[in-house]
């Protein structure tokens, strides 16, 4: 049996604190959603599901009732846990904990995950930024968060994991402008497409921008395009392009202890 192996980074092998990026590699799932599906909102088994998860914990030494994972709404609203949550999933995108064996977990296919750590203060946490989440502000929004439990965001760290890279992620020229109107700085994360009103957005440079802009000590990125990477990767793009009619969904998770 596949045992699940994610990515890690070193920003995050400090003082106790336990993370990983999963690749959608070391599950029971199959078809479209092979292997390690861990997203509840897919239409893949559910049974496969629930075992994807428990093996995700496991990696990280707890079990499913351990997660504090919330039903993903594009939003700026993030919640702090002082207990697993189990199978409750309240409506938000980032979670922060003080608590040691609390796993914050996010899940993404394409959109950014981050995880966040204050090894000094015991706080970590774990957000979804897609576009708009970052544009409305969740990035700020763990900061803070964090800070309401103690972390101090010039000693925080931060890495950006596994998304669709710039050269993989065309929008409208509509994007720069609505970014461009609440951001000064983001038409450098543009770079024009194809065709004269289509431009190819840096996500994930965005989103560390956003990182510094709100204080975070040290930040990065892993570097792997999902949309590119179909062995390692789910990605909503690429279903998309591919005719397909759904797709699975990747884990991002942190925990102290």
């Amino acid at each position: 049996m596949t045992a699940p192996g994610p990515i890690l980074h070193p920003l995050l092998q400090r003082g106790g604190v336990r993370h990983g990026f999963f690749t959608r590699q070391g599950g029971v799932s199959e078809g479209l959603y092979a292997s390690l599906n861990t997203g509840v909102g897919s239409r893949d088994d559910p049974a496969d599901v629930v075992e994807n998860r428990r093996r995700a914990a496991a990696h990280l030494g707890g079990t499913s009732d351990d997660f504090a994972a919330c039903y993903q709404v594009h939003s700026a609203l993030a919640h702090v846990a002082d207990e697993g949550w189990g199978g409750r999933r309240p409506e938000g995108d980032a979670t922060a904990t003080a608590t040691p064996g609390v796993i914050c977990a996010v899940l993404t296919a394409d959109c950014a995950p981050v995880l966040l750590a204050d090894a000094g203060a015991g706080v970590v946490a774990a957000a979804h930024a897609g576009w708009k989440g970052a544009l409305a502000g969740i990035v700020e929004a763990t900061v803070e968060a964090m800070r309401g439990r103690g972390a101090d965001p010039r000693r925080t760290v931060a890495v950006v994991g596994p998304c669709i890279a710039q050269a993989s992620y065309e929008v409208g020229a509509d994007y720069e402008a609505r970014f461009a109107a609440e951001d000064a700085g983001s038409p450098r994360f543009f770079a024009p497409g194809e065709a004269a009103d289509k431009r190819l957005f840096d996500l994930p440079g965005y989103v560390l921008w956003r990182l510094e802009r709100a204080g975070v000590g040290e930040a990065g990125w892993t570097g792997q395009d999902t949309r590119t990477d179909e062995t390692r990767f789910f990605s909503n793009r690429r279903a998309y392009l591919n005719g397909e009619p759904d797709f699975g969904r990747m884990m991002s998770a942190i925990r102290l202890g």
